[in-house]
Order: C-alpha cells, then structure tokens, then sequence
C-alpha cells in the first residue's frame, strides 16, 4: 500500500511541477547585481510559474511562491559548467536539493536579508539547511497533493492551513519551513506570535514561535526582522544615465543650448512689482 501511494504521490507531484507557458516576468532579476550583493543567509523570493505556484499564489495572496536560502558555494556541487550551488531548497518531487544561482535569473525575485545576525548564527543557520540535503518531500500524503488539484474557493482563514501540508515526518520538508526551522535553530523571529500578557501595573509581550509548517515564502517578505533588499539600488542607480526606447537622450550640447529652463531667461515675478494705481477697485 505504501508503494503505491508513494508512486501516485510522485505522479501527481510531476504534474504539479510543470510549467505553465507563456510566463514572463514583469521585472526579471539583475544578475550581475543579484550576484554582488548576495550573502550567507539570505531568503530568495521567486515567482514561479509552474501548476503548484500558482496555487500557492492564490492560497497566499502574494507574489512569492517559492523561497531558497543562500548559503555559499556547497562542497561537491556543481553545475556541468563549473557555477557552484549556493543554494538550499526543497521541491515537490525532489526533496531538498542544491541549485545554482542562475537557476532563477529569468523569474522575479525578491532578496530577504536577516538583520543584525551574528556571524556565528548566520554560519549556524546555512549549516543547518546543508545538513538537510537529501531529505525527501513528502509525497505519500496524497491528500494533501490532491487538494491542490480541486479548484475550489478557499476561506481566506483557512489558506495558511492549506498550505501546511505534511504527514509530520521531519525528514519531509517544505521550502519555506525548511528555512523557518533553519532561523528557528537560532530563535531568529519571522513572524512570531505575540500574546499580551500582564496586569494593571505592566504589561508584557511574549514571542511564540509558530509552528514551521505554517510559514509560507510571503513571511519572509512582510517579516518586520528581514531587509529588503533591491540590488539595482545597493549597487548605485543613476536614473539620468537610463535610455528610454520612446525617447532619444539629446546630446549634451543640445541640452545645454535649449534647457527646459534656459539660464539667460529670468524667472517668472511671483507678485507684482508695482501696483497698478489706475485700475479702478471692484465696489461690492
């Protein structure tokens, strides 16, 4: 019995896992930039665009479908090319795997950036996530993957549970709770939850952490603990040095010659400099 749910699992996970034609994202990733100013411990967001993003699209109501976590080139992972795995994600029908960084340089991507991580806890939370290499997905609980086939309105409640799918078995793992309990491994918060607690006196807050299979790649985005961070920006963004396709940049010497504002014109008075004394007064 277990075989052959672990065989329809898979088949279903391959379905879920192609794409969708005609994608194209509204603004693709930099990669040289996206390269520069990547560090250990990074979430990348991705827009993706096979069968399962969009679902998880809808459940979540949010841009980011997938999240990986960067941690520098991975001992004995490689592309045929020589580019190194630098990061660590898990997939449907795949498990947890390595993958290069150009893996997602045609899709829109959004760079996550923990702050004010020790360097100790930044190394403790990649190793963490390379440590789980090899880890399975969780494809014998059919009915988990199957719900994902039924187009059916969700209650807006409900969806963060939807995505949670998982038999419990901590050997199989989602993207984002893989990195959830990466950070969690050094109680670096997400989105935890707050209870108010206290008296008349004083009044406290506790942070609980949720439960790793109820995050999803969105948290990393609207977490108050992760920078965004833009890498057409970081690295210096010059707007007057863009061409646009609808618009010619004059050359210089022509914009200096006829400037929106000339030099030699005087700017217009802002109030009058002598009253017209000859002009009669308006009488009620």
């Amino acid at each position: 019995m277990g075989v052959m749910l672990d065989t329809v699992g898979k088949w279903i996970a391959s379905y879920l896992q192609k794409e969708v034609p005609g994608y194209e994202p509204f603004t693709p990733s930099d990669p040289g930039h996206l390269r520069g100013i990547v560090e250990p411990g990074d979430v990348l967001l991705v827009e993706g665009n096979n069968r399962v993003s969009g679902i998880i699209k809808y459940l979540t109501q949010s841009t980011w479908s997938h999240a990986a976590l960067y941690v520098g080139p991975v001992d004995g992972a490689m592309e045929e090319d020589g580019e190194p795995h630098v990061l660590i994600e898990a997939n449907i029908g795949e498990g947890v795997t390595s993958a290069p960084l150009s893996k997602y340089f045609s899709y829109h991507t959004r760079l996550c950036r923990p702050v004010g991580l020790t360097y100790e806890d930044r190394y403790t939370v990649c190793r963490y996530a390379i440590n789980r290499i090899g880890f399975g997905y969780d494809t014998k609980n059919i009915l988990d993957l199957m719900r994902y086939l039924i187009p059916l309105p969700i209650p807006q409640r409900f969806r963060r549970r939807m995505i949670a799918f998982g038999s419990g078995d901590p050997t199989k793992i989602i993207c984002s709770a893989l990195i959830a309990q990466a950070f969690d491994a050094v109680r670096y918060p997400i989105l935890p939850r707050i209870t108010l607690a206290g008296s008349r006196q004083a009044r406290r807050e506790i942070l609980h952490i949720r439960d790793s299979s109820l995050y999803m790649p969105r948290d990393f985005d609207i977490s108050p603990y992760f920078e965004i961070v833009k890498p057409t920006i970081v690295t210096g963004f010059d707007y007057t040095s863009l061409h646009w396709a609808d618009k010619q940049k004059p050359l210089p010497e022509v914009a200096g010659q006829f400037g929106v504002f000339p030099e030699e014109l005087p700017a217009p008075p802002l109030v009058p400099e002598t009253a017209d004394e000859e002009a009669p007064l308006a009488t009620a």
